[in-house]
Formats: C-alpha cells, sequence, structure tokens
C-alpha cells in the first residue's frame, strides 16, 4: 500500500508548462490556491483576496476561469500523454482509491504530491470525491467501480458485530464474498487493503485485527481496553500480574500490577475464576462465587453427579476440588438424592 511510483514525467515541470499559458494574476491565483510556489501551503480564498484586495468570490471565480482556459488550451492536448499515465497509475491501484494512499505514491514531498493533486483537478479522466463521515477523500477513473466498492465496504460493516474483531485474513475473505461480480485483475491483497484504508468505519488495533472503528477492541484508550486484548490474545485465564506484563510488552505501555488488577475488578468484560486469575466473560465464564456458579449449573442441567459437577465447574473457576464440596455441603441450598445425584433444595 505504500509504494512509491515513479513516473515518467515530473509532474513540477509539466505544471510549469500548463500554467504558462494564463495571464500573470491568474497563473499567481493557481499557485497560492494550491500550494505549486515556494510554500506549499495552499492558500484559502479569503487570505488570496486580501493579497490582492478583492472578494474571495472573485478570486473563486479567477480560479474556475483559468482552470477552464488550461483545459481548453492547446498545451493541454500536448500534455495528454500525461493525464494518460496517470489515469494508468490509479487503475492499476484499484481504479478508486484515497487521495492521500494516491499522492503519497506519487510523490515523497508535499511539493510533489501538489502538483500531482492540480493535475487531477484539471484531468478530463478523474472523478473526486470529496470525504464524508463514511469515507475518506477519494479519486477514481471507473465511477460503476467505485460504486461497487463503496457498497461492498458499506455491507461489510453492516456484517460485522459491533464487538467482533477480525484477523486481517479473515477480514479480507468476508470483503471478497461481497465482491463477487468484480473483475478478477482487482482481487489481489494490495488492492484490496487499500480499499479498506479508504473506509473510515473500519480500522485495527495495535495487534493487527480489524473490527468497527467504534469498538474499544480497536480503538483501545485504557488499561482495561489495552488488558482486554492482551488476554484475547492469549486465549486462556491469565493472572493480574501476567496481564500487566502483557501489556507491557505488547502495547510498550507500562501498566502497574496494582492498578491492573483493581482495573479488571471493575470490567463486566472480566470474569474472577481463581485466585487473583482472570478470564473473559465472552469465553463462558460467569460471574459470582463458587456457590453461585453451582446454583446456575444446577438449575440449567438438572440434578448431578458430585463427578459431573466437579468437571463442569472447574470449566468455569480455578478452583480445587475441595472448595467445590464443601460450597457442594451447604444444605441450606444443595441436597443429596438417593441416587447419589445433587439438586437444589
Amino acid at each position: 500500500m505504500k509504494s512509491k511510483i515513479q513516473l515518467a514525467h515530473d509532474p513540477k515541470k509539466v505544471v510549469r508548462r500548463l500554467l504558462s499559458v494564463l495571464p500573470e494574476r491568474s497563473k499567481e491565483v493557481l499557485t497560492l490556491r494550491f500550494g505549486l510556489g515556494k510554500t506549499t501551503k495552499q492558500s484559502t480564498l479569503e487570505s488570496i483576496g486580501q493579497e490582492y484586495g478583492i472578494t474571495r468570490e472573485r478570486v473563486r471565480q479567477i480560479e474556475n476561469h483559468s482552470l477552464d482556459a488550461i483545459r481548453k488550451s492547446d498545451q493541454m492536448k500536448t500534455e495528454e500523454v500525461v493525464f494518460l499515465e496517470l489515469q494508468g497509475v490509479i487503475k492499476d491501484m484499484g481504479s478508486i482509491v484515497a487521495e492521500n494512499d494516491l499522492l503519497d505514491a506519487i510523490g515523497s514531498t508535499a511539493s510533489i504530491q501538489n502538483h500531482a493533486h492540480f493535475l487531477l483537478i484539471l484531468g478530463e479522466f478523474f472523478v473526486q470525491a470529496k470525504e464524508t463521515s463514511d469515507f475518506k477523500a477519494r479519486w477514481n477513473v471507473d465511477p460503476s467501480v467505485a460504486s461497487s466498492i463503496e457498497e461492498a465496504l458499506q455491507s461489510l460493516y453492516k456484517a460485522i458485530p459491533g464487538d467482533e474483531i477480525l484477523s486481517e485474513s479473515d477480514l479480507i475473505d468476508r470483503f471478497l464474498e461481497n465482491l463477487q461480480d468484480l473483475n478478477e485483475e482487482y482481487k489481489n491483497e494490495e488492492v484490496l487493503k487499500r480499499w479498506l484504508s479508504m473506509f473510515k468505519n473500519l480500522d485495527k488495533n495495535p495487534l493487527g485485527e480489524w473490527g468497527r472503528i467504534s469498538s474499544s477492541a480497536i480503538r483501545a484508550k485504557g488499561i482495561r481496553d489495552f488488558a482486554y486484548l492482551a488476554m484475547k490474545r492469549h486465549g486462556s485465564p491469565m493472572h493480574f500480574s501476567e496481564v500487566a506484563t502483557a501489556i507491557s510488552d505488547l502495547f510498550d505501555r507500562q501498566a502497574h500490577v496494582a492498578t491492573c488488577h483493581n482495573e479488571l475488578i471493575k470490567d463486566s468484560r472480566f470474569v474472577l475464576v481463581g485466585r487473583g486469575l482472570y478470564a473473559l466473560k465472552e469465553w463462558g465464564y460467569k460471574t459470582g462465587v463458587v456457590r453461585d456458579v453451582l446454583k446456575e449449573l444446577i438449575e440449567r442441567e438438572g440434578p448431578l453427579t458430585r463427578e459431573e459437577i466437579i468437571d463442569r465447574v472447574k470449566k468455569e473457576r480455578y478452583v480445587k476440588d475441595n472448595t467445590i464440596l464443601v460450597n457442594l455441603n451447604d444444605r441450606k441450598i444443595f441436597k443429596r438424592e438417593s441416587d447419589g445425584r445433587y439438586s437444589l433444595v
């Protein structure tokens, strides 16, 4: 996605030749407006108007008239090969590409990127789409492909539950399911990742896992979120001191053991399953002390033998057999049936 493209034609030299067809003031206005001079900062209509003592609307008129004049000039026809090259670049990048990805690939400096952007504004082949709440600013050379990609990204987003996180390969597989009618030439990993990067509602966390941008598993902010990611990566219950160490190792963030313990206690995503041991609630672990686990188990499954109870409880709690039996002998809650199985009083 970050590979550089070596253009056969220097954008700066091409723009210089195109600007040469304009009167001096028109040339200066476009130079300021698009950051084509010594300074790469793109000036506002307001600031240009103040410099020339004219209204911002008049600056807009000069800008639009100047762009039209270049497009209709003989020099524009002479430079047609340059625009064909840029069209080919965008097509090779997937026919639709985020503006920042495109410009980063074309040039390593702000000056080159500004000149390339100016050529995109001029060219008839290029369709610009402004930034929205869902998408970054982007360019395309095939509106039908662009529309298909944007619809596929929206469908992909809707199919991912709010807190689900996916590996990059799983996400790409799901994305491809929404692109079955698309030309095979686009179905390569580099293009697919580039399309994903222009969609603002999906992102990846520091561990490279993808999900909705609104998910705390994607936009980790505090110790609790980093603890969740660390434990999910580990895949089994962890002591709170191990969680603190994992946060430091995985995210290069200092996590004090005591602070980590306090945060785990407060967060409903974690369940205390043993002495200092925590598991994720989404793994099927239940909150409560051993007695509560016993009650919920028998309520759910009915009378069980002592061995069955021990086996099931130890899947939810890291406790000794004797601890389970001590709680099971509470005659106010549990009773032993004539067949040896235990039920609730």
